[in-house]
């Protein structure tokens, strides 16, 4: 089989983790039981030794996928030339699934119209298809084992053997009539009820209930409802319930360009989308995931050192080895595919400024802080006190060298600026006057190291010539007004042309200057010399749109245009409004999906944009 675009996916999951499902409706990703646990279907990394669980008419169908309106619940219907029907894929939440197994998928097919005869095909491939299965197949139920894990397969169906020790099942139903299978871990002695039909239906009612009662504490009322609140569902469903934190993406190593070598494994969690997920989800009146999430990172902070990494396992765990699977061929031929990501090494003092940024807001917003929690933050600033002047690998977690990131400098300061804050709103004991003298410092340095008179523009490092988009933050975080005239030049540099020397194609931004070796170095986003140029980045983007909003209280033509870049950007979602973490230059989505910082953006984008041309 071909690789189906990664775009062409809908998403189902339970909140400790989710399924890819295809629009031809095969699921070809399932990390089971967690979102960084090893795959069981991955066969959108290698489509003959992944694994995948495929549930689709046998004669020549069109499809079309939609989410139950308010929910997480995936239907993909189906259209042939005897008749119509749909796959109607859940993870039940919240209800006890015991009889079925534990942390179940329902896959329920229905067709309305005509006769269709569909097939079912489960091919499991546990272990990122590093480990053997046995099978043990009885009439109503499928077993698939191997010494760490356990899955079955239930259906009212008959099931029968197929190749690579699989199963599968072809049936017809006519109009009216559904069919069931179920896909979970094995419990001893359980066996596949005679009332499964009716078991799935009372899970649906259960599941569709849970998320349209979750989604009613949205606040958000402005335009943009529909997209804000899928982007919503999408951050809840990249949620790790058992412990708060929220993962960059819920799959590894989908390609940032075809064929490319950087393909990283996203299943994990950043301090620095603290601040982001805060401030989005609190805008919005989920204070509920806000919290939990910062939990998470205070059990993060109590339970390291006074450094921070900038990447942690949904656990809470440091060590995230970095391994290659060089039996898998990858998306498309993209290797190497990778599991662990070799980024929770890395020095990345951003991180301290959306700490204390998050920290504060919650403080603000939410709950008052602990003194304990603040004893724990103040060595965390003491700490960042004798470290904010070393070089670093950035925000963009670039593999070729430590420098003075422009970014990593701006956020140090914010960290400074925000314990400073929370320390006089509290009245918290800390060393004032040494913080002030370094916030000030820090200011005053960007200010004469990260500017280039000659380009009248901020650079992505100390020494650099070239533009980054992480610039465009810099009136989100406070550092500058959007009006300065320092921000409106560095903005009007930014959203130029790539040949004109900015990095904004046709309303898309790219992160930073992936088309030149300006500075002498090859540029990072490309895969070493001659390597091929990334896509697009769609939180660059989002973060444009809100850069011309706050710059449209001067300028009104930029409020103007961010509202056109932000309609654009609606049409580059796929068809059920989710987002990769970048574009193609054919429009095509790249990088793992879907990415959390992105729809995060997206938020707080309609938000401020929402409220200022109101």
């Amino acid at each position: 089989m071909a690789y189906p675009p990664i775009a062409e996916h809908g998403v189902v999951g339970n909140l400790r983790t989710v399924a890819l499902v295809c629009t031809d409706g095969t699921i070809d990703w399932l990390c089971f039981p967690h979102f960084d646990s090893p795959s069981v279907f991955a066969a959108l990394l290698d489509d003959r030794k992944g694994g995948a669980f495929r549930i689709s008419p046998v004669e020549p169908a069109t499809s079309k996928q939609l989410y139950w309106p308010d929910t997480n619940v995936l239907v993909t219907r189906f259209s042939t030339r005897d008749g119509t029907g749909a796959v109607t894929d859940f993870m039940p939440i919240g209800a006890r699934t015991d009889d079925l197994g534990r942390q179940v998928l329902v896959r329920r097919v229905h067709v309305t119209r005509g006769a269709v005869r569909f097939r079912m095909e489960c091919r499991p491939a546990f272990d990122y298809a590093r480990a053997r299965h046995d099978l043990a197949l009885e009439p109503d139920q499928a077993v698939f084992s191997t010494e760490k894990l356990a899955l079955a397969l239930m259906s009212s169906l008959p099931l029968a053997r197929s190749a690579g020790d699989g199963v599968t099942s072809e049936f017809v139903l006519r109009e009216g009539d559904s069919a069931v299978f179920t896909l979970g871990e094995h419990l001893p002695g359980t066996r596949c009820p005679t009332t499964i039909n009716a078991r799935a239906e009372e899970l649906f009612q259960h599941t569709v209930a849970y998320w349209r009662r979750w989604l009613r504490k949205s606040t958000y009322e402005g335009r943009w409802r529909e997209m804000v609140h899928r982007s919503a569902l999408v951050l809840k469903l990249l949620t790790f319930e058992p412990t708060g934190a929220i993962v960059a993406a819920p799959t590894c190593s989908l390609p940032e360009a075809i064929g490319g070598t950087r393909n990283w494994d996203y299943r994990y969690s950043w301090v620095r989308d603290a601040a982001f997920t805060v401030y989005g989800l609190l805008r919005i009146g989920f204070t509920d995931e806000a919290q939990a999430f910062m939990v998470w990172l205070d059990g993060v902070v109590r339970h390291g050192d006074e450094s921070l990494q900038a990447i942690y396992g949904i656990d809470g765990r440091r060590d995230l080895v970095e391994t290659e699977l060089p039996h898998l061929d990858g998306y498309c031929g993209s290797r190497p595919v990778r599991i662990g990501n070799g980024a929770h090494g890395q020095l990345q003092l951003d991180i301290y400024g959306e700490l204390l940024d998050a920290l504060y807001l919650w403080n603000k917003y939410v709950t008052p802080m602990s003194y304990d929690a603040w004893v724990r933050v103040r060595d965390v600033m003491n700490w960042l006190s004798e470290s904010w002047r070393r070089p670093d690998e950035g925000i963009w977690e670039v593999r070729g060298g430590r420098r003075h990131f422009t970014y990593s400098k701006m956020m140090s300061w914010v960290a400074f600026d925000r314990a400073l804050r929370l320390s006089d709103k509290r009245s918290f004991p800390a060393d004032r006057t040494r913080w002030q003298h370094i916030r000030d410092e820090i200011y005053e340095e960007i200010m004469r190291e990260a500017w280039d008179p000659a380009r009248r523009t901020f650079v992505q490092a100390y020494g650099s010539r070239a533009l980054d988009a992480s610039a465009l933050i810099m009136p989100l975080v406070f550092f500058l007004s959007p009006s300065d005239p320092r921000m409106i030049d560095t903005l009007r540099a930014i959203n130029r042309s790539p040949r004109d020397g900015g990095l904004v194609s046709d309303g898309l931004v790219f992160r930073y200057d992936t088309h030149s070796t300006i500075d002498g170095i090859e540029p990072p986003g490309a895969d070493g010399p001659g390597g091929r140029p990334e896509g697009t980045f769609n939180l660059c983007t989002f973060w444009l749109v809100e850069a011309l909003t706050r710059a449209g209280g001067l300028y009104p033509q930029m409020l103007e245009e961010a509202r056109l870049l932000f309609e654009c950007m609606m049409g580059y979602s796929n068809h059920l409004g989710l987002y990769a973490e970048e574009i193609g230059t054919n429009g095509e989505a790249l990088g793992n999906f879907p990415q959390a910082f992105t729809h995060l953006a997206l938020i707080s984008a309609a938000y401020n944009l929402d409220r200022a041309l109101k």
